[in-house]
């Protein structure tokens, strides 16, 4: 009576069970829950009739679009493993990409036609797929029977066989492939939808990138609970306003940074939504100061959780307890920026000393969040030596510092390669960028070590100003020393118009370090 897990099963289910629901809205476009199984099974049969095997790679490069949404159940559907390509890098990390994973078919949106053109130039063997006209027009070829024939064999899937490689960004070096299963997804689904609270009734906004580690499993878990689907190729401040007050939306995941755009944008003034809407943050350490501006001025309830691609990604969760309802706002913004506690099929998390022995619960003594369990990837592709770093001790080692308090809830006080040392005192730069965002002045803040011939480092700060708002290095300064011990404040503020990020809004800090507070695009 076993059956294999993965996210295609849930897929199959809404299908079955909500078809005439409305399962996707992409502009004037939308679909039901029978048109986008259809559509997939469509695809996937295409897939497959392109001379694509089962086992074989297929990257996709698209924004957030319906066709894009569509190639994570198809693709694996024709017994392939989606490739999703971040849509910011260059044409030449695309093709290293496209050569490692060894991907046999490269489905992309128009508007990166021209790093099409240049892959196929480079990659003979590859063959290129407008989403578009020309798969609009491999769907109407494909026949519905052929789709369903698919959909037949969907439950006899290996549950162990890899349904994406999702690339690490490689910021210091190559990209590593992450290789998830359907059942390191299929349980990641499970987590979104119980600690997302999703339920039938839910609309959802891809304010997330697809590509960001499958949109953190949305792209299954909006689809297994039968909720809508709106997608949004790019996060417009008006648009992310007018789409919520559009269509409802009552759920969306991001990286802290997109709070921040929107709390800048002038629409905001004023807005609230119609109706509760949650929004999941994570990616990087949101600001309590931030998470406290979000609920006040947008009306939002915010919720972090944390993990990482190798992890599903969904690890822990800060799970509020009613007890804190009565809390002032700062302090309920303090406890939602932890991190939290494990998920529900995560396994098991632990914060642990060099000798993966558990540190205390107090707070203070500070080790490296550890997991082992059911989401963590089944290894990088096509590097052992990387795989059995990442594994020693038999747990994964995700680099991320943490203290656990009393109650048992994970904060993160800096990644290992972020941490300040200064004059052998450990300096978080996620402590002091939580002080800096207090400042009313303050939009945006990141914090590194720089060199300093007598105290070896000492922390640098950059500060992007709120729109209209002024104030000097002098006075940022006075304000951390007032809220922060003297070796912990920076010795030098840089302003500067914005803060280089990743397309999916972490901030790139080995370009501070460097110097070069500029985005690498």
């Amino acid at each position: 009576m076993r059956a294999p897990l993965s996210p295609l099963a849930f897929v199959r289910r809404s299908v079955d069970l909500y078809r005439d629901r409305v399962a996707v809205v992409d502009g004037p476009t939308r679909f039901t829950y029978a048109e986008f199984g259809d559509r997939c099974g469509r695809l996937a049969a295409a897939v497959r009739g392109l001379g694509v095997e089962a086992g074989d790679r297929v990257a996709v490069l698209s924004p957030n679009t319906h066709r894009a949404l569509e190639t994570y159940t198809a693709v694996p559907l024709a017994g392939c493993a989606l490739v999703p390509l971040n849509t910011r890098l260059r044409e030449g990390d695309y093709e290293y990409i496209l050569r490692h994973s060894g991907a046999r078919l490269l489905l992309v949106d128009p508007a990166f036609a021209s790093a099409a053109r240049f892959l196929a130039g480079r990659l003979p063997g590859l063959q290129v797929i407008e989403l578009g006209e020309s798969s609009e027009a491999l769907l109407r070829e494909a026949s519905p029977a052929a789709g369903e024939a698919l959909w037949s064999r969907a439950g006899q899937v290996d549950e162990e066989a890899p349904i994406t490689l999702n690339y690490t960004s490689g910021t210091t070096a190559h990209p590593k492939g992450v290789v998830l299963t359907h059942r390191n997804t299929a349980l990641n689904v499970m987590n979104v939808v119980v600690h997302g609270r999703l339920r039938l009734e839910d609309v959802y906004l891809h304010t997330l990138p697809m590509f960001h580690v499958n949109g953190w499993g949305a792209v299954w878990a909006v689809t297994a609970v039968g909720a809508r689907h709106v997608c949004l190729p790019k996060v417009d401040p008006p648009e992310v306003f007018r789409r919520i007050d559009q269509e409802g939306v009552t759920v969306a995941f991001s990286a802290p940074t997109v709070l921040v755009m929107l709390l800048a944008d002038p629409s905001a003034q004023g807005w609230k939504p119609r109706q509760p809407l949650r929004w999941y943050v994570g990616g990087a350490p949101p600001p309590a100061a931030l998470i406290a501006r979000a609920e006040d001025e947008l009306g939002i309830e915010v919720v972090h959780v944390y993990g990482l691609t190798e992890t599903g990604p969904w690890l822990t969760v800060c799970e509020w307890r009613r007890e804190w309802d009565g809390l002032p706002l700062g302090e309920r913004a303090a406890r939602k920026a932890r991190q939290g506690v494990g998920q529900i099929l995560c396994g098991e998390v632990a914060v642990v000393r060099d000798d993966l022995q558990p540190v205390a619960r107090d707070g203070r003594e500070v080790g490296e969040i550890v997991v082992r369990g059911p989401t963590v990837m089944a290894g990088y592709y096509n590097d052992p030596e990387a795989t059995a770093q990442a594994f020693a001790g038999g747990w994964f080692h995700t680099g991320d510092l943490a203290v656990v308090h009393p109650d048992g809830s994970l904060q993160i006080v800096d990644r290992k390669k972020d941490i300040i040392i200064s004059g052998g005192e450990n300096v978080s730069s996620v402590e002091v960028e939580g002080v800096l965002f207090q400042h009313p002045a303050v939009m945006e803040a990141a914090v590194v070590g720089v060199p300093d011939p007598k105290w070896g480092e000492v922390p640098k700060a950059y500060v992007v100003l709120r729109p209209g708002a002024a104030a000097t290095e002098e006075e940022l300064i006075a304000f951390c020393r007032q809220h922060l011990a003297h070796f912990k404040t920076p010795k030098a503020v840089e302003f500067v118009p914005e803060l280089p990020k990743t397309a999916t809004g972490k901030i790139q800090k080995f370009l501070l370090r460097a110097g070069r507070p500029a985005a690498e695009v």
